[in-house]
């Protein structure tokens, strides 16, 4: 009897132990749990990236392939700053609206066909109102065709590596194959905002545009973020049915910017809530440090060994970084400096100074000779080696 007792002792003590043991270790997974829902997207795919860097901070079914409706577009406005800052075609060219542009459907700027419209026009009409005919009618400037301008989206995917992207318009309206995904799109946003003039035009929230019409055009941004959400300025939002509500949104604060995508949200307002607490937990996650001050030195560079011939490089513009709270952050300088040159100018811009966090670059500057000095010459060079041998004692 005593044998049994002593088991069934050990037994429930085991039991007992191996409940607390389970309860220990739950608390933990618990805690993370909680963690996860101050994160809870509702949407089907989201995304949450520092753009300067390109760090993903958050993401949900980020390689999900979906429709992407009206966030389309930030790919027609890409090929069309691309075309504008290189130069190709300038804001104030002409565009004629075609019959075609003009039977869009869905979101429209009311173009008429044969109306003429700038191209910083039609630029309003896409990233404000995101009028299906303005972007018709650029795509058909700059590629000829919508077919042709499509086949220019796509190349260009490719070229950023957006690997589960398929265009078949410039629209978003749905067509089958008419894919992307939420990392696909942080990628072509991330590169429409290295073109900061599309932010004056998708960062407005009301604009009219009335020369030539005799009504006017009212163009309201799809984007209540814009008017709602401190610091946002763009980009684009979309809906279809087969979408549902999509947005590619940014916002910046106290010189942090940060870019959230969410796909296939229920409501707007699902769509507008996930995106604005992916952006607030952003900014709260990472500050801006200036590294580098106008005018200020930033390195000494001799031109001879023993250094009295000389010349201070200087910072042309301010330059601030984006790193991480309260994480240690290698931050590094690097000049690239036109050593060929025989002779430095005050004032003249010699080079460039790079900043790296972690190694990785996330800035440069142009620096400046703070005076006139020229380097020395071969004599110069013997001289100056003959004086360091006689005051080597060799």
């Amino acid at each position: 009897m005593k044998r049994k007792t002593l088991i069934s002792i050990v037994l429930i003590l085991s039991l007992i132990l191996g409940n607390f043991t389970t309860i220990v270790n739950a608390e933990p997974a618990a805690n993370a749990k909680v963690e996860d829902k101050s994160l809870n997207v509702d949407a089907s795919s989201a995304l949450l990236m520092e753009p300067t860097s390109g760090k993903v901070i958050y993401e949900k079914n980020s390689h999900e392939k979906l429709a992407p409706a009206s966030v389309t577009k930030i790919m027609t406005m890409l090929l069309t700053m691309e075309g504008v800052d290189s130069g190709k075609i300038k804001l104030s060219d002409k565009v004629t609206i075609s019959e075609n542009a003009k039977k869009m459907g869905g979101s429209s700027m009311l173009l008429d066909t044969g109306e003429v419209r700038t191209v910083e026009e039609l630029i309003k009409g896409i990233g404000i109102a995101s009028g299906n005919d303005a972007a018709v009618a650029m795509a058909e400037y700059l590629g000829g065709s919508e077919e042709g301008f499509v086949k220019l989206m796509n190349e260009r995917a490719h070229k950023l590596g957006m690997k589960d992207t398929s265009f078949k318009n410039c629209t978003g309206l749905s067509l089958p194959g008419h894919v992307t995904t939420a990392y696909d799109i942080s990628i072509m946003s991330r590169e429409l905002l290295k073109h900061p003039k599309i932010l004056k035009y998708t960062g407005t929230y009301m604009e009219t545009i009335s020369e030539g019409r005799k009504s006017p055009i009212g163009l309201v941004n799809h984007n209540k973020l814009v008017r709602f959400f401190k610091g946002c300025d763009g980009l684009k939002t979309g809906f279809t049915d087969e979408a549902k509500y999509c947005i590619s949104a940014t916002a910046t604060r106290d010189g942090v910017r940060m870019l959230a995508v969410i796909m296939g949200s229920p409501t707007y307002k699902v769509r507008n809530k996930d995106a604005s607490m992916l952006m607030n937990y952003g900014f709260s996650q990472y500050e801006s440090r200036k590294i580098i001050t106008k005018e200020k030195d930033i390195e000494r560079v001799n031109l001879n060994k023993k250094g009295d011939r000389f010349f201070i490089a200087k910072a042309q513009e301010d330059l601030t970084v984006v790193v991480e709270r309260g994480k240690d952050s290698n931050i590094t300088k690097k000049l690239s400096i036109d050593k060929n040159k025989k002779e430095y100018k005050a004032n003249e811009i010699i080079g460039y100074c790079e900043v790296y966090v972690n190694e990785k670059l996330v800035g440069k500057v142009k620096i400046y000779c703070d005076r006139d000095v020229k380097k020395p010459g071969v004599i110069g060079n013997l001289k100056d080696n003959f004086v360091k041998i006689l005051d080597s004692g060799v």
